[in-house]
C-alpha cells in the first residue's frame, strides 16, 4: 500500500480555521491550536447566546409594558390578569409596540382591562 502524504488536506484545514478566526485577537488569530480552541469557544456563546437573546427580549417588552401601565394607574400583575379576564390574546411583543407606537389604541386596551377589573 502507497504512502499518502496528507500536508496538503491538514493546510487547508488549518487556513479554514484561521480565515474564521481573522478577527480575534493575539494567539487565536494566528496559532491553530489556540484559533481552534478560541473558534469552539464561541461557537458555544453563540449557541448560549441565541437562547438567551430570546430570554431579554421577553424581559425589555415586559419593562416597558409595566412603564407603560404605571403611568395609567395599573401594574404589570394586575395587567396581565386583567387581560386574562377580558379574553385578550396579545403577546408581550406586540403589546409593547402598541405601548410605544400608538398609545391610543393601548389606552383602550387599558380601559378594557380596568373595567374588567373591576366587576
Amino acid at each position: 500500500m502507497p504512502r499518502v502524504k496528507r500536508g496538503t488536506l491538514v493546510k487547508k484545514r488549518h487556513k479554514k480555521l484561521l480565515r474564521q478566526t481573522k478577527g480575534y485577537k493575539h494567539g487565536r488569530k494566528k496559532l491553530f491550536k489556540r484559533a481552534k480552541e478560541a473558534w469552539l469557544k464561541a461557537g458555544q456563546h453563540a449557541y448560549r447566546d441565541r437562547r438567551q437573546k430570546k430570554r431579554e427580549f421577553r424581559g425589555l417588552w415586559i419593562q416597558q409594558i409595566n412603564a407603560a401601565v404605571r403611568t395609567r394607574d395599573l401594574t404589570y400583575g394586575d395587567f396581565v390578569h386583567g387581560l386574562a379576564k377580558t379574553k385578550i390574546t396579545l403577546n408581550r411583543k406586540v403589546l409593547a409596540q402598541l405601548a410605544q407606537e400608538s398609545p391610543d389604541e393601548f389606552e383602550k386596551i387599558v380601559d378594557k382591562v380596568k373595567t374588567a377589573l373591576k366587576k
